[in-house]
């Protein structure tokens, strides 16, 4: 008999997630996890930078306040804002060491390699080897910042944002973000709170490109107000040392512009790692860099499965928890309850940014027939009280069955409050129907009413 019925490779969300779930339907398991307990997420990614943010507004919050009666002389540590964030990074990764060792899952810290379906090799920081052998394999390893072949990219002063959110002992006056997604974004949010000059270059035709179009706009227009250069349609040609630091440079409409900065952060996404995870002569198919598995979550390797980063097309450390539940859950003959189809985006922006189900550009490409229904909440007390920027609300419903399909939040608290479109959308409701709860006044959520009323009158206009 083996070792154990599974081991499981990254203790990130995915992987921790997975073998908590496993253990409490009763199957031997094991996690082997090469640094800390926790993964990217919570140690380099949406915990400390989440922690970063919320710190910066307060500081942006006590600067700004004068202008509703609140004035103060306020100051910014930033090495005690990087302990701050350090302090909750261990707490959290303490946590899940205490929640395995709860559920009798040993941990084992070192680098894991698969030597075959039924072995994983696992080597100590101290370089001592052992061997485990196990029914099932589940790698979890993640992702890590991708760097492309710009030249400059090594030049002392370009960093990737598991560099930047090591600390710094002081703060940089000028930075330039070569990337203008989710990273790129909540960072550039960041700098401009403490008054650092910030310049964004996207490749593609609006920041955020994956989501919702008019949220990439209209985020464009609140940074301009607030300080924040945006380029897009730009793409990186090289970064070179000049007098004031480091130099961008990149093209736009075929001519070529500079963006200087103290720093330059290259925040172009993220690459699946598996680096020397699969023994000499064992690899699984790949789908370019991500490891191609089945709707079981199966590699080509039997017996070998893989979720989160490492093999999904949508990296988002909530993805990576639910696929290794529903994971587990297959493997032990239970059947999953969760819908791995509606996935909820969070950005951590001013005002915060979610979404959910199809856009309506979406459905249009799916030659799916919607109608879409808003609300701008300039009239919204909360959002007049607050004075976020413009802030607004949209759902997408089929234009035939009146059922929700998709939703975008810019607004406070938007992140909140997305998993009530996302349980809409996987019960498969209308609007009539969502309206029949009563949303309390004054809340930034009341705005959904008026955003239903208006989806559900355009409905009914139709028929």
């Amino acid at each position: 008999m083996n070792e154990y019925q599974l081991i499981v490779i990254g203790a990130g969300p995915g992987g921790y997630t997975a073998a908590l779930r496993a253990a409490k339907l009763g199957l031997r398991t094991a996690v082997v996890e090469s640094r800390e307990a926790g993964g990217t997420c919570l140690n380099r990614g949406c915990v400390p930078t989440k922690a970063l943010l919320h710190a910066s507004e307060l500081y942006r919050a006590a600067k700004e306040g004068g202008r509703i009666g609140v004035c103060a002389d306020v100051t910014m540590d930033l090495p005690a804002l990087f302990a701050h964030k350090q302090s909750v990074v261990e707490t959290l990764s303490k946590g899940v060491e205490t929640l395995l060792k709860g559920a009798k899952v040993p941990l084992y810290h070192g680098v894991a390699q698969i030597l075959s379906p039924n072995t994983v090799q696992v080597t100590a920081p101290g370089g001592e080897a052992a061997e485990f052998t196990t029914d099932r394999i589940l790698i979890a390893t993640g992702s890590v910042p991708a760097r492309p072949p710009i030249p400059g990219l090594d030049l002392p002063g370009v960093l990737t944002s598991d560099e930047l959110l090591e600390g710094a002992d002081r703060l940089c006056r000028s930075i330039v973000i070569i990337g203008g997604g989710v990273i790129g974004v909540e960072l550039a949010t960041f700098y401009a709170d403490l008054g650092c000059a910030v310049t964004v270059v996207e490749g593609l035709d609006r920041l955020l490109p994956a989501l919702d179009r008019e949220l990439g706009q209209n985020l464009a227009l609140l940074f301009k107000k607030r300080g924040v250069q945006v380029y897009t349609n730009a793409m990186v040609q090289r970064i070179e040392q000049c007098e004031t630091g480091l130099s961008v440079c990149f093209t736009q409409k075929g001519a070529e512009t500079f963006a200087e900065g103290e720093v330059v952060l290259c925040a172009i996404g993220r690459r699946p790692y598996c680096d020397g995870l699969f023994a000499p002569g064992l690899s699984p198919e790949m789908d370019g860099r991500r490891i191609r598995v089945n709707d079981d979550f199966m590699t080509s390797i039997p017996g070998v499965y893989a979720i989160g980063d490492v093999s999904a097309k949508i990296q988002l450390a909530h993805v990576a928890a639910a696929q290794g539940t529903v994971c587990v859950e297959r493997m032990a003959g239970v059947k999953p309850n969760l819908d791995l189809n509606i996935v909820p985006s969070c950005i951590y922006c001013h005002p915060e940014i979610a979404s959910v189900g199809l856009t309506d550009a979406d459905a249009k490409a799916a030659n799916i027939p919607v109608k879409v229904g808003k609300c701008v909440m300039g009239a919204n007390a909360r959002t007049l009280i607050a004075d976020p920027g413009r802030s607004f609300m949209k759902v997408v419903a089929h234009a035939e069955t009146g059922e929700l399909l998709g939703a975008v939040l810019m607004c406070p608290n938007a992140t909140d409050m997305i998993s009530e479109l996302g349980e809409a959308i996987a019960n498969r409701l209308t609007a009539e129907q969502m309206l029949r709860a009563m949303r309390p006044h004054p809340t930034f959520e009341e705005a959904l009413d008026q955003a239903l009323e208006d989806l559900a009158a355009k409905l009914k206009k139709q028929d």
